[in-house]
């Protein structure tokens, strides 16, 4: 596997159009963003050049490109907020550390090549968490959208001080905001490829705030650094050290997820696969950098990546071209940034969050299935209202008990204990003839499938069902996977006929299966000769041991009613 990611020259044209075009949607988003998470329109800017430039470079997804995104903004500003507010002075350095903390995690979980389980969640999982994000975004953007400074307290804040704001409200702030708004959700699609909504809206509103309200108290974003940024050193508190590797390692893991799912969009666009671990590796590297250089932290940008291919790109050359087109604009015109409205900004910011929220399984997800629906519905409000690592946690848990449930369930109906021809085992001929000679003293244990956990009660329920047999052939040819909660139960069935003098015959036991029974001790209680690959042979032996001892035992006290 090389170092860098597939860098060639030979769709040279496509890519450079394809990165420009990133680069000219993402400078408002980028701008959009630094305001919204209170770290200013440079550290948005610097986390699109640095994050996009390296990731690009060091990453596994050729077409992708990376920049601060609606997710990663939510989870940094609460970061922001909460290591400022605990520590005025250096709460924001600590901020950049977390991001630079999140870009470690990131390099661990791609090192340890965890990229192929970061997506393995319950739709409804991540259906939810995006869409509680979209809400905070949403609720975040209502003090600027109504020309006003975000209270504290978050999203809780927001809400406990919404009369108030709205008692409050600049209506020419709100009237750029809401003209934003406008041109983003009417802006015809046939011109987005020409044009961005994002960048046009920037522009007018900018245009409308200057020469037409420009003796009005309009809130502009103000003056950006012009020059190279500085670099950030590591910064912790001893009382805070806990919450910074737990928000780094939340920030991580959402960074990892929003890349990954933009991976599998651009896969289904290109035709092509990405290799998720080495991309893991190229985020957690930019993001790295741009907290040592006092930018945002970002990952997998899907609107940037769809105009990236759509516009030609199709190697890691379009998404270096878009960071190297980002830096002259930061460097040679970043002066002409400085007199655009916060209200348009804060009117991008609240566009983007409703695209964010998941509208079309919404909408559905209650016909599909009411306990999808309240998994997802618990983690938009969990999300919103507590906390998004529990909501992901709990939203997993929830999903997979349920799951598992329905596992169970359905294998739990591939385990039959009978004593006679039963419809629902197909036997052949000489199988229900041995089965009917046996007269009830032969019990055959048929399983088939994964043995997963859930099953282990069924197992132990059929096998309680009949008490009064002789010999217990257990049929395992048809099962791949033995869980260990079923191999104890299996053990424990094994183990009680033993103990009853009965005899027990192993069938088609093999592989995994085998091997796990054997682990257990099982192989030394079965003689050898009573392992056999087929089941008419299992049962032939049974029935002639039944044959053999019958007369001692006394035919005449053997009849069905004696079967419990």
């Amino acid at each position: 596997m090389s170092i860098t990611n597939k860098i060639h020259f030979r769709n040279l044209q496509g890519d450079i159009f394809g990165g420009v075009t990133a680069a000219v949607i993402a400078l408002p988003m980028a701008l959009t963003f630094g305001v919204a998470s209170g770290a200013g329109a440079s550290a948005g800017l610097w986390g699109a050049i640095l994050v996009g430039f390296f990731a690009a470079l060091f990453g596994g997804t050729p077409t992708l490109i990376s920049e601060p995104t609606g997710p990663m903004t939510v989870v940094f500003t609460a970061v922001i907020a909460s290591l400022t507010a605990a520590n005025p002075e250096t709460g924001l350095a600590m901020a950049f550390t977390v991001v630079m903390l999140a870009g470690v995690f990131q390099i661990i979980f791609g090192a340890l090549k965890l990229g192929k389980y970061v997506t393995l969640m319950p739709y409804t999982v991540i259906s939810g968490f995006m869409s509680g994000i979209g809400v905070i975004l949403i609720i975040l953007q209502t003090a600027p959208f109504l020309g006003q400074s975000s209270p504290k307290g978050g999203v809780l804040g927001t809400i406990q001080n919404l009369p108030t704001l709205i008692a409050g409200i600049n209506p020419l702030e709100t009237f750029l905001a809401g003209l934003t708004v406008a041109i983003l959700l009417f802006y015809p699609s046939k011109l987005k490829k020409f044009l961005p909504p994002q960048l046009l809206a920037l522009i007018v509103g900018t245009l409308i705030a200057t020469f037409f309200l420009g003796n009005s108290e309009i809130r502009t974003i103000g003056e950006i650094s012009v020059g190279l940024p500085s670099l950030q050193m590591p910064t912790f508190s001893a009382t805070q050290i806990q919450t910074m590797l737990v928000d780094a390692l939340v920030l991580g893991m959402l960074g990892c997820i929003d890349a990954l799912l933009t991976s599998l969009v651009a896969d289904s666009l290109t035709r092509t696969e990405h290799n998720s671990n080495k991309e893991l590796i190229g985020q957690g590297i930019g993001n790295l950098v741009s907290g040592l250089f006092g930018g945002m932290p970002g990952a997998g940008a899907t609107m940037g990546t769809v105009v990236n291919i759509q516009t030609g790109g199709r190697t890691a050359v379009s998404g270096l071209t878009r960071a190297l087109v980002l830096l002259v604009v930061v460097l040679g015109l970043s002066q002409y940034l400085t007199g655009i409205p916060s209200a348009v900004l804060a009117g991008i910011a609240l566009k983007v969050g409703i695209d964010i929220v998941d509208w079309g399984f919404l909408k559905r997800a209650h016909k599909i299935s009411p306990k999808a629906a309240t998994i997802m519905y618990g983690v938009i409000a969990l999300t919103v209202f507590v906390d998004l690592i529990v909501a992901v946690g709990v939203g997993v848990f929830v999903a997979n008990i349920l799951t598992i449930e329905r596992l169970s369930n359905h294998r739990a109906d591939s385990v039959k204990a009978v004593t006679y021809d039963d419809e629902e085992i197909e036997l052949n001929a000489e199988e229900k003839n041995l089965l009917e000679r046996a007269n009830g003293r032969v019990l055959l244990f048929y399983l088939s499938g994964p043995m997963i956990f859930g099953v282990a009660k069924a197992i132990s329920r059929e096998h309680n069902l009949i008490n009064d047999y002789q010999v217990l052939v257990l049929d395992l040819s048809e099962v791949p996977i033995l869980g260990v909660t079923s191999s104890l139960a299996l053990e424990n069935a094994i183990e009680e006929a033993v103990e009853k003098d009965r005899q027990v015959f192993l069938v088609g036991v093999s592989g995994q299966a085998e091997k796990r029974l054997r682990k257990l001790g099982v192989m030394k209680i079965v003689p050898s000769s009573h392992m056999v690959s087929d089941r008419t042979t299992a049962l032939q032996q049974a029935v002639n041991y039944v044959d053999e001892h019958v007369t001692e035992l006394g035919r005449d006290t053997i009849s069905p009613q004696a079967i419990g």
